[in-house]
């Protein structure tokens, strides 16, 4: 009997092309495989007049996808990994990372060559308050606009007019083949990405064992071992929608080197920390880096 494995993804072009590349890689591991999609629309889709942070942040990107894993209408789930909260429901479990894509943030403008040369009181588009808080310190003369909704409609209000710019993940655009929308790649020197950026990860439930064989065969180890870092150094650091936080792993042989700041709601105080560790201890490196900066906030609150 051939075993059918149902994926919950929202119903956006990029979630569907995430969910397509998971079915690809899946069925080239193993071709006997009936795979079939269950398209979805989550609360964060339906509602995008007002920012995450306001609604009951990024969680709503995935809560009806895990419902379905929940009430056995799915198999697996599909998600962006910066979009998946870092308590998973109980009876759950992130099973899998596929290959990471790029972590860059891309600038994307019709009327401008580069962030750099945007004039006072040009309008950015972004509903990241990571992106936010590096707008505000970087080029205080712009002004930082509230947009929602998918890529396309994103791209949509600044091919009108209604924003002189976009901040967008390198990645969803280049997955869509909409790489030349890109204007300039920004540095991660200067824009450390968001934890779990560029990584396409696969969540499923506990206790099912069989699942969880098929599905490591397309897990990519080193995307795990990244991604386990910067979640758990945004879990320490209660990080979430509202929260102004970057981290970013990187692999230099079985080395992690993780760099990462954060902000505090306030926005009076900014704190950076990095460290390295040997990957198999990713989670450890997370919780370090994470209390770092912890330790750095509550001196310079507390002198």
């Amino acid at each position: 009997m051939q075993k059918r494995i149902r994926i919950a993804t929202r119903k956006s072009p990029l979630a569907l092309w995430q969910a397509n590349f998971v079915k690809s890689q899946l069925l080239k591991h193993h071709p006997e495989l009936i795979i079939e999609l269950v398209p979805m629309t989550t609360q964060g889709d339906q509602i995008i007049d007002r920012s995450l942070s306001k609604i009951g942040g990024k969680g709503l990107f995935v809560k009806e996808l895990e419902n379905a894993l929940l009430n056995n209408e799915a198999d697996i789930a599909v998600h962006s990994m910066k979009d998946v909260p870092m308590h998973l429901p109980p009876g759950l479990i992130m099973s899998a990372t596929l290959p990471r894509g790029s972590i860059e943030d891309a600038f994307v403008s019709e009327k401008f060559h580069t962030l750099e040369s945007m004039p006072i009181g040009a309008r950015v588009g972004t509903s990241s308050a990571r992106r936010k808080t590096l707008l505000q310190r970087q080029y205080p003369h712009l002004e930082s606009v509230d947009v929602r909704g998918n890529v396309q409609t994103r791209l949509k209000k600044c091919e009108t007019g209604e924003v002189d710019a976009l901040i967008l993940a390198a990645a969803g655009l280049e997955r869509l083949d909409l790489s030349s929308k890109i204007t300039q790649r920004l540095s991660i020197d200067e824009w450390l990405p968001a934890p779990g950026q560029g990584a396409v990860g696969v969540e499923s439930r506990v206790d099912d064992f069989s699942i969880h064989h098929y599905l490591q065969s397309i897990n990519s180890q080193d995307t795990w071992d990244m991604v386990t870092a910067e979640r758990a150094l945004s879990r320490e650091l209660n990080g979430g929608c509202g929260v102004p936080l970057a981290a970013y792993a990187m692999l230099e042989s079985d080395e992690l080197f993780l760099r990462a700041w954060w902000v505090s709601p306030d926005d009076q105080r900014f704190s950076y920390a990095e460290a390295r560790k040997h990957r198999s201890r990713a989670e450890t490196l997370g919780e370090e880096v994470a209390n770092a900066i912890k330790q750095s906030t509550h001196s310079r609150h507390t002198s």
